[in-house]
């Protein structure tokens, strides 16, 4: 499924059960992307999502405002947050993830599992919380994901932010 401004590149592939929305900010596929089945590729107001070229986005992965240089291998299961931007032939291996607001460097892989965080990032064992928390609180997921202040932070809040932002294709049309 493509929903609002979306760009697909020379030779790309966008297989069953994948979703490409731009939520108030544009997705942009190089050439010769794949998006595996169910991925998905959001952008977002202040974080387009941009894939250059010779990308792969495994299945289930899920890629939200993020900027993607080319010939990187996104394997299934990863998570990419808003803001994050990864470097030439990085490789974000099996259910791992890439922290708001963090840039991983050219040719860094990130392995089974693990989180990257940080600008330049630092790479984390899922394990090494207490390590991982004084990165990952100045990356403020709040703010860059919800638009909202960490002291202020509520579901309610949360809640209506998305329902607002998520609304936004209410009215759209169905193209044959």
């Amino acid at each position: 499924m493509l929903c609002g401004d979306v760009t697909v590149g020379e030779d790309a592939r966008i297989l069953f059960g994948a979703v490409l929305t731009a939520e108030g900010g544009p997705v942009t596929l190089g050439a010769r992307c794949i998006v595996m089945e169910q991925a998905l590729i959001r952008g977002r107001e202040g974080h387009p999502a941009r894939l250059g070229d010779h990308v792969l986005v495994g299945p289930h992965a899920h890629v939200n405002g993020a900027e993607i240089d080319d010939d990187v291998f996104l394997a299934t299961g990863t998570s990419v947050f808003p803001g994050a931007r990864l470097g030439r032939a990085c490789e974000v291996r099996v259910n791992a993830v890439v922290h708001v607001n963090s840039m991983v460097r050219e040719g860094v892989t990130v392995p089974i599992g693990w989180i990257a965080v940080g600008d330049p990032a630092e790479l984390f064992p899922p394990e090494a919380h207490e390590q991982l928390w004084p990165v990952q609180r100045r990356m403020d997921f709040p703010g860059t994901v919800f638009g909202i202040e960490r002291s202020q932070l509520t579901m309610e809040r949360v809640a209506r932010r998305y329902a607002e932002r998520f609304g936004r294709h209410r009215n759209d049309r169905v193209l044959d």
